[in-house]
């Protein structure tokens, strides 16, 4: 259970932190911890006010209903929101969440000591959250395999092998035919130069 003491540090309303620190409890995941919370304090009546509490893993909107005795729940996860600020007005302060779609989400009268301190932990987490992504897409780069050029081998293969298809595919004519076999014949020593020279010169002549 978190100790309600800790989000009593700058004048928040104990008996609205202590009611929405009850649900809060129930909603976190086992590895989130609420960091902050911020309470509304209205110029007149500050009977039901509105809260902002801010975990590890996202911001909680927290309106009470049906006159205190419901409460509305809204959150938006880091990964959610593009940017915050306040802005200090004569009775106290707004805070803006501008998400990174839809409309900015702000809440008014917010006292001005609570507004910097909820700004500066949610600027603390979306610098963590952007490392965290980072990182995480750094490693992400490093296990993926390295491309293989498939089409540039191709490419360089492919004429070679079609030069000699090509010349596979055309047959020889009878004339060199029977210059080849002469020549084996000649390498072999089965004929004599004499014979060689005189039955090329009577091949060549047919042409």
């Amino acid at each position: 259970m978190t100790q309600i003491d800790r989000f009593l540090s700058d004048e928040q309303d104990p008996k609205a932190v202590e009611r929405v620190l009850v649900k809060l409890n129930d909603m976190l995941n086992s590895n989130e911890e609420l960091l902050y919370m911020a309470v509304q304090k209205k110029p007149a009546v500050n009977l039901l006010p509105d809260c902002i509490a801010v975990s590890t893993n996202r911001i909680f909107y927290c309106e009470p209903g049906n006159f205190g005795i419901t409460m509305n729940f809204k959150d938006i996860s880091w990964k959610s929101v593009k940017e915050v600020s306040f802005k200090e007005e004569f009775f106290g302060s707004k805070f803006i969440c501008v998400p990174q779609h839809g409309e900015n989400i702000i809440t008014e009268y917010i006292p001005k000591v609570q507004a910097r301190k909820l700004y500066q932990i949610s600027c603390e987490q979306l610098e963590i959250f952007k490392e965290q992504q980072r990182l995480h897409s750094i490693e992400e780069r490093r296990a993926a395999p390295s491309p293989v050029t498939v089409n540039a081998v191709a490419e360089e293969v492919l004429p070679e092998q079609s030069s000699v298809l090509t010349f596979a595919s055309e047959p020889e004519d009878e004339t060199t035919l029977k210059l080849r076999k002469l020549k084996t014949l000649y390498d072999k020593q089965l004929i004599t130069q004499e014979e060689y020279e005189a039955k090329k010169a009577s091949i060549l002549d047919t042409l």
